[in-house]
């Protein structure tokens, strides 16, 4: 029998992924469960396991390829009706099947497709992108192992050499390092790996560009008049698809605070002696997280989100902190759940984690998903302050800008202190002037004065 397995939705609401690698080609035995396709979302790269036994009767996308959620990737020939499937994932964690009786890329009573992670839209609420003609060929329309992406395949298989399947020979690697070939235009097909298993690392692109005669269509940088253009997809088309909605669905107000930090860089350097902190990279930015959380309380309107269809504003009781980090596939912004409730050394645990796995490529969607409140660190970059565009959903967002010397007055002398720049927008149909006014104010005094917090 031959099987259809439907590109899930594996970021909770995403409609369409890009495949990045085959883990299998034509002619292959499947099991249920085993590793067959890793693909990209905008949220982070996914290795989906198959949900049927048997054997790969047909791709149906190309590598490189972006793919509609709820269409089909490729088709199993399963050896019987009843070929064991994977159960997909419920929130409550339930199998679908216990829910709505359907396995893995199969319509349930609902009118849902199953996937892994919720369900995927109703049939025929996708749209699937234009086919080229017919004369561009096969291989362009996005067709693989001779039948076009979608369509119906025959009932009677046609022989095919595999070694000579475009998909046969399928580049292992990372993310990061597919990014970092694209940028370059390196085809990872001529490039050999020397990480575990053949894996195509990092250094292997570079030198693949600096060997004088390297084998593969490597495109230098442009010369004076030259254009390189680039598809807009994953996290790039994500993000400016948020921001664009942002910026002209909520009303933005920024305000701007220079705030005199030494006593908190004072506080930072007398912790980090502390046998406590022995172990734990103590960053500006914790003490930030730490004075938000603990303004947040006394300012709850920042911490909130605009119920249009209900026509309600939501108060949420704990901070869900977004970190803004810069990565090799765009930016993205990974939660620390409940930071309000975290210890000052605690958020600085979870800040080192959550950039690690983010710069790594490793942030699971979830992670990306429900934040309350957002910080953006500019200043590692050197930037003084910026208007930071609020996450779609969310009432605030603070900018900290670069952390140096500056002339300060104190006392009504002017001395050298230790100065960031800090920057606030909110939505101003949730947080009027005076409230962004006090939080940011309050975010302030606390980094002037830690002290202050035993106070509150």
């Amino acid at each position: 029998m031959r099987r259809e397995f439907a590109m899930p939705d594996v970021g909770e609401g995403l409609t369409e992924a890009e495949v990045l690698t085959w883990h299998v080609a034509r002619g292959d035995t499947v099991t249920v469960n085993q590793i067959i396709v890793e693909i990209e979302t905008a949220k982070a790269a996914v290795e989906l396991p198959c949900p049927f036994a048997g054997t790969v009767g047909e791709l149906l996308a190309e590598p490189g390829q972006t793919v509609a959620v709820g269409a089909p990737i490729i088709v199993i020939e399963t050896a019987e009706a009843g070929a064991p499937a994977a159960p997909s994932v419920a929130p409550g964690g339930a199998g679908a099947d216990e829910e709505v009786g359907a396995k893995i890329g199969e319509t349930g009573k609902d009118g849902r497709i199953a996937t892994l992670v919720g369900y995927g839209p109703r049939p025929g609420s996708v749209q699937r992108r234009p086919r080229r003609s017919a004369t561009s060929g096969a291989h362009r329309s996005g067709a693989v192992n001779g039948a076009p992406r979608g369509a119906a395949s025959p009932a009677v298989d046609h022989p095919r050499d595999v070694a000579t399947s475009p998909v046969a020979h399928v580049p292992l690697a990372k993310p990061p390092v597919r990014k970092l070939a694209k940028d370059l235009g390196v085809d990872l097909r001529e490039v050999s790996g020397s990480g575990p298993g053949g894996v195509i690392t990092r250094d292997d692109v570079e030198a693949h560009v600096t060997a004088p005669t390297a084998p593969g269509p490597v495109v230098a940088a442009p010369s004076a008049g030259g254009v390189r253009r680039e598809p807009i997809r994953g996290v790039r088309k994500a993000t400016a698809a948020a921001m664009v909605s942002s910026a002209f669905t909520a009303p933005h107000v920024t305000e701007f605070l220079a705030v005199d930090v030494t006593e908190t860089m004072a506080l930072r350097d007398r912790l980090r002696a502390d046998r406590e902190y022995a172990e734990v990279k103590l960053t500006p930015l914790a003490f930030v997280a730490k004075a938000v959380c603990l303004a947040a309380r006394r300012t709850p309107e920042v911490n909130a989100s605009w119920d249009d269809a209900a026509a309600e504003i939501v108060y949420y009781d704990r901070v869900q902190l977004g970190i803004a980090a810069a990565t090799p596939r765009g930016l993205i912004v990974p939660k620390v759940r409940d930071a309000d409730m975290l210890t000052l050394r605690e958020l600085a645990v979870a800040l080192g984690e959550l950039t690690a796995t983010a710069r790594s490529g490793r942030t699971p969607p979830a992670d990306l998903m429900g934040g309350t409140f957002t910080v953006t660190n500019v200043g590692v970059f050197g930037v003084d302050t910026g208007t930071p565009i609020l996450n779609p959903g969310e009432a605030a967002i603070l900018a900290v800008g670069a952390i140096k010397p500056t002339p300060w007055v104190v006392d009504g002398q002017l001395a050298v202190r230790t100065v960031c720049q800090l920057a606030l927008s909110f939505d101003h149909r949730l947080v009027d002037g005076e409230q962004g006014s006090r939080f940011l104010a309050d975010v302030g005094a606390l980094l002037t004065d830690p002290g202050l917090a035993l106070t509150w």
